[in-house]
């Protein structure tokens, strides 16, 4: 079956069995869990199957006549094939021992038995049972040979025609390949998981694409990003200043920087970076190159992604377009006295009856949501139809409590969905949103190819009206929108600053003014705002865990009126890798908070996931309507079929979403997660770390976005000398976004 040659194989088998026995592991050594191993022999049973992940549960009967249970995401196999397996053994809860493998190598069939066994499994099209008994009795032991290289004389067989015969080669070959491409991946450092991605995006074409240019694949295979196929490269013989290395590293150098927020980078700048990355002098001719075959814009000495330069061209070609003058609503006296308001939210409110684009900022307490209220009334007495939308879910759904009118994520109001040959919005230029009126909640959380979608939707008649804090951290994806926006001097803005009566009640909101003014915040530990001194990073995990597992949800149903401690208590740190960040907190606090026990659970990498488990979405999954920063819980894994089910809530309430295997590295553990990913929610309880380990992250406006995303209690857990010198700290980094600059030109 190997078409790569049993020589290939015989040098790839002679690999690992050295890589294996180094470690001093027999290809018996049942007892040894978790020590690599080899085991051969044939398969005698088929338990599982699924054909999207090829995650297989089978039976192998080895040459030592044991029967052995065996798993592991493998290329379609039979009954009958005889197979030389790599993995280790493992000792599941339920189901015991068994062997994981890892990497599988067919062998040819060596008994007229075992070929006839092989064919009548119902893996070759055209030969069931009865016609591989026939088979085998007229060819013998060269039966595969015969079917692989001369077909033609199948014919010999009774009951074989030529149309029958064409059949029966053309399948096994096409079943060939699959086996082929995936030696050939797996001998070559690449995953059983991240094999088959590939086997399904290339097909037979997988060993001729990743050999010819093995960095495609960090375009095209979601997970395998350009230091593994950098990694995969130098396997193959690919040197160092290899054209094709060096335009992909130019690339991902770029891409770095846009996941950093920029939304191009100055050449000069792009060089340098992509020849620290690659280890090799970059030159500008490659810019040029990459310019060339579209691969790059290049406008003066900013270097962008098309789609980048794209959507920053369109956004500010669209707002000049949508911001032609538009007939001033009457303002209603009568509505504002119902609403009381101050002279800057009258300000604020006649702004949104007079402009066509408007943009509403300021902090915690100011009266965005009274605003907000104000003018969607006078809107709908005027006869408006409104939109309300937000960035996330839980944005949204605040949204729609706070103004009590329905609110969608701006991703449903677009309708993502299939259309026009593929999944995209539907809402477009050619399929405008239905409305009179926009009202855009958290727009601070809105990047630049997210608003380049929701301008091409938007009718030429509509008002916007877009409404954000810009004082707190900008949007995860590239580009500096709402403060854009403000700097061009070019769209209308109104910036409330005084805090009214009722939220100077709030602890939260006054020393979240006083921090982004400058100020050291008001600590007397009486109100909704805890600080809580530590020095030691141990101490302050040891203070997190205390407070998560005991000490808070002892006092949370009685004092805030709160029945599920997980959802109303959110850890949120600066940095992923420390002793107090994202990934050691949630290591500790899943340990605490859902232990091991009889849950079942999944181990994909470094990643373990469990029943009960509190996670996160970490990118946009349009078709499962499930975006990047979405929280759920997994109420259910099936270890057998590899995949689990997370119950989400959000402005559509309760709704269960199924991850298959391949689907469950976009999940990760939400117990804690990083600030930048809290941006557009709320959350009754944050706890959060400030610890001079964070010292590169320590910016007042992380600080300031953190502490905003409590309702009730906010408790911050370190030193001062860290808080002092997160708030003197007002250098935010700086990105590049040519927006503000494209809307100021004629």
């Amino acid at each position: 079956m190997g078409g790569l040659g049993r020589p290939y194989l015989y040098l790839l088998g002679s690999i690992f069995y050295s890589n294996y026995q180094i470690k001093g592991v027999a290809a018996r050594g049942i007892s040894l869990v978790g020590a690599m191993a080899i085991i051969e022999g044939t398969v005698e049973r088929i338990t599982f199957r699924n054909e999207d992940n090829f995650y297989t549960v089978f039976k192998l009967l080895a040459s030592t006549g044991d029967l052995h249970t065996c798993v592991g995401n493998l290329p379609r196999i039979v009954v009958g094939e005889e197979l030389k397996l790599f993995g280790e053994w493992t000792k599941h809860e339920q189901y015991g021992l068994q062997f994981n493998t890892e990497t599988a190598i067919p062998c040819t069939p060596t008994t007229t038995l075992g070929i006839e066994r092989y064919l009548g499994s119902g893996l070759i099209k055209g030969i069931g049972p009865s016609t591989a008994k026939k088979l085998v009795e007229k060819f013998g032991l060269k039966t595969l040979d015969i079917i692989s290289n001369e077909p033609h004389r199948l014919t010999e067989v009774e009951g074989i025609g030529e149309k029958k015969g064409e059949i029966i080669a053309k399948a096994f070959l096409e079943q060939k390949d699959i086996q082929d491409v995936m030696v050939f991946l797996q001998g070559n450092g690449i995953t059983p998981t991240y094999a088959v991605k590939i086997f399904k995006v290339y097909g037979k074409e997988s060993v001729q694409i990743v050999q010819e240019n093995p960095y495609r694949l960090a375009d095209d295979i979601f997970g395998i990003g350009f230091k593994t196929a950098d990694t995969i490269a130098k396997n193959i013989g690919f040197k160092e200043d290899d054209p094709h290395r060096i335009r992909a590293g130019i690339r991902y150098a770029l891409g770095q920087a846009i996941e950093q927020g920029h939304t191009y980078l100055p050449d000069e700048e792009l060089i340098k970076t992509a020849s620290e990355l690659l280890g090799v002098d970059v030159k500008k001719d490659f810019l040029a190159e990459l310019g060339k075959a579209k691969q790059l814009i290049i406008e003066e000495d900013r270097c962008y992604l098309p789609s980048l330069y794209e959507a920053e061209c369109n956004v500010a070609q669209r707002l000049k377009e949508l911001t032609r003058y538009v007939p001033s609503l009457p303002f209603d006296l009568s509505i504002e006295s119902e609403f009381k308001l101050a002279p800057e939210q009258e300000q604020a409110v006649k702004a949104a009856m007079q402009e066509k684009v408007l943009v509403i900022t300021g902090g915690p307490g100011t009266g965005k949501t009274t605003i907000t209220k104000v003018v969607l009334t006078m809107w709908e007495k005027a006869g408006f139809k409104i939109l309300l939308g937000s960035p996330t879910g839980r944005a949204a759904k605040r949204l729609a409590e706070a103004t009590g009118r329905p609110a969608k994520t701006i991703h449903r109001l677009l309708e993502y969905g299939f259309g026009n040959g593929g999944m995209s919005f539907q809402r477009n230029e050619d399929n405008r949103l239905k409305g009179d009126a926009l009202v855009l909640d958290e727009f601070s959380m809105v990047d630049i190819r997210l608003m380049d979608s929701l301008l091409k939707a938007t009718d030429d008649k509509m008002r916007l009206l877009f409404i954000g804090d810009c004082d707190q951290l900008p949007a995860v994806g590239p580009g500096n929108v709402l403060k854009d926006l403000i700097a061009s001097n070019r769209i209308p803005v109104v910036r409330l600053t005084k805090v009214y009566r009722q939220a100077e009640q709030s602890q939260i909101v006054m020393n979240a003014h006083r921090i982004n003014q400058g100020y050291f915040p008001e600590i007397n530990n009486q109100g909704d705002f805890v600080f809580m001194e530590r020095k030691e990073p141990k101490e302050i995990a040891t203070l997190i865990l205390d407070l998560v597992s005991s000490r808070l949800p002892s006092h949370i149903e009685k004092r805030f009126n709160l029945s599920d401690p997980l959802d109303a208590i959110q850890v949120l740190t600066p940095m992923r890798r420390s002793e107090t960040g994202v990934d050691n907190l949630n290591r500790l606090l899943q340990a605490r908070l859902n232990p091991a026990g009889k849950k079942n659970e999944i181990q994909l990498g470094y990643r373990l996931l469990r029943e009960g488990d509190k996670v996160m979405q970490i990118r946009n999954n349009y078709q499962k309507d499930v975006y990047n920063g979405d929280i759920g819980r997994i109420t259910r894994i099936d270890p057998e079929e590899r995949l689990l089910e997370v119950l989400y809530n959000d402005e559509n309430g309760d709704r269960l979403v199924n991850y298959e295997e391949e689907e469950i590295d976009e999940l990760t553990l939400a117990y804690a997660i990083s600030v930048h990913k809290s941006q557009g929610s709320e959350y009754p309880i944050v706890v959060m770390p400030v610890t001079t380990q964070h010292y590169m992250l320590l910016q007042r406006n992380l600080l300031y976005t953190g502490i905003t995303r409590a309702k009730k209690l906010v408790i911050l857990i370190g030193t001062k000398k860290a808080l002092f010198l997160c708030i003197k700290n007002n250098k935010t980094s700086a990105r590049y976004s040519y927006l503000a600059n494209r809307l100021q030109e004629e």
